[in-house]
């Protein structure tokens, strides 16, 4: 037995060896670097987000913007986040964008990932949420439509070279605080998720030159009047804390909110007032000491398909076109028009999971589409929610993505929002359970090992 005289030499002995400067915990440095660019259109063109539309845009009530975020050196093949100030960025602009990058850089596909933040008042893109106003769009507008598509994925193509060139040694750390605008809007109601998790980078004095925030809530605070180009709270919220922050870049992706809206809503100055609970959210959280992030930056994907349920027969469509939702009916038309040509409606649809992790110490996941809270609640029930981000509207927004429980509620969020993205019906009742599974297959074993060690005895 070491008498208790010893005992207490021994931990002193110990707290000074740990106090040495060769013993201090080594700082990681990452290669970050972090760009903007103004998306905002100069001329009229038909917004997205409501259906109720029925001219091109009349004003600008907030510049518009598209940042990107570089991780990783060359070597080791950098990762890139960009987020749009959009309603929703489809997949063949992802496609697109990483064919040229391979050409110019050394960010493969499966490093790059592709958010919108859902605002309802940025411009039409082509084929994305092609129904939406229940009827053909003019072709002078459709034009300008199409005109805007070539603009914004060449600025997301100088963005992204914007970012990868900014890139110099910069910690990662990472935090997690609040925000409560966020109600679900549902008849039935439901859960929410008011976490709002940040990750800042530093450079080696300390100065702050990124920060990545996001919330699960739509960004509807601006409804369409008047017509006017704004970034809704995200943009208000990347705003203020570039504001705060001079030099910094601030990105904003949203989560699994497809089932939220903010409250308090409608108009410019409640816009105002959400982003500023987010940017104050986030301004406190930074005055705080943050978990530093040290472990190596992996991307993987898994590529499923979504199975439809079973499709209307032709007089079902019939019936349909006939209805006096003029929605309803342009869709039906539109899908007969199909069966005319001879052409197969879909029966499924590609759906792209994707992770990154920073080692065992902390994850997050890309979900495309209109994710509804369920899946965020779920998957940090699953692997830890203190060291988990779940990301929605991402790489691609084909529709929305019921959980179960919404799928058998059904509404809006359940089915009948699928017209508008041009589906045929909604999915059958395994969407959730093969979207968690893909999830499950490319998440690393280490950081699900390194969750159930860190758990309390009782529940091992």
């Amino acid at each position: 037995m070491i008498p208790v005289l010893t005992r207490a030499a021994l931990a002193l002995l110990l707290l000074f060896s740990f106090a040495l400067p060769g013993r201090a915990a080594k700082t990681t440095y990452y290669s970050v670097g972090a760009a903007s660019i103004d998306i905002t259109p100069d001329y009229p063109v038909r917004l997205s987000g409501y259906g109720g539309r029925q001219k091109e845009s009349e004003g600008i009530d907030q510049r518009i913007f598209a940042q990107a975020l570089a991780i990783g050196t060359d070597r080791e093949g950098p990762a890139l986040v960009l987020a749009v100030d959009n309603v929703a960025v489809p997949a063949y602009i992802r496609e697109e964008l990483a064919g040229r990058l391979a050409k110019k850089t050394r960010v493969r596909k499966d490093r790059l990932t592709l958010c919108s933040t859902h605002t309802h008042t940025a411009p039409m893109l082509k084929g994305a949420c092609p129904f939406l106003f229940g009827a053909d769009i003019p072709p002078e507008h459709q034009q300008r439509v199409d005109r805007y598509t070539r603009e914004l994925t060449d600025k997301l193509d100088q963005v992204a070279l914007a970012a990868l060139k900014d890139r110099k040694p910069a910690t990662l750390s990472r935090g997690q605080t609040k925000a409560g605008f966020a109600w679900n809007r549902r008849p039935q109601s439901g859960p929410v998720d008011h976490d709002l998790p940040v990750v800042v980078a530093r450079d080696k004095s300390g100065k702050i030159r990124a920060i990545w925030a996001s919330y699960a809530c739509h960004c509807t605070t601006m409804s369409d009047v008047p017509n006017h180009v704004c970034g809704d709270w995200a943009g208000f919220a990347r705003e203020y804390l570039e504001r705060d922050h001079p030099g910094a870049v601030a990105v904003v992706s949203i989560g699994c909110g497809a089932d939220a809206d903010p409250q308090p809503r409608t108009g410019l100055e409640f816009a105002k007032q959400n982003g500023n609970s987010i940017s104050s959210a986030v301004n406190t959280l930074l005055q705080q000491p943050l978990t530093p992030l040290s472990g190596k930056l992996e991307c993987r994907v898994k590529s499923v398909v979504l199975p439809f349920d079973k499709l209307p027969t032709r007089e079902e469509w019939n019936a349909r076109a006939a209805s006096p939702n003029a929605w309803l009916a342009y869709h039906a038309k539109q899908n007969l028009a199909r069966l005319d040509r001879g052409e197969k409606l879909p029966t499924e649809l590609p759906y792209m999971v994707q992770t990154w992790n920073f080692g065992d110490q902390f994850a997050m996941i890309f979900l495309p589409g209109e994710v509804v809270v369920d899946y965020s609640l779920r998957l940090k029930k699953e692997y830890d929610s203190s060291r988990l981000w779940v990301n929605a509207y991402a790489n691609d927004v084909p529709c929305y993505i019921p959980s179960k429980r919404v799928w058998q509620e059904g509404g809006y969020e359940g089915g009948d929002a699928m017209i508008y993205y041009d589906r045929p019906i909604r999915f059958n009742d395994a969407t959730e359970d093969l979207i968690v599974s893909a999830v499950r297959e490319i998440m690393p074993a280490k950081f699900v090992a390194a969750g159930k060690s860190d758990a309390p005895a009782a529940s091992r």
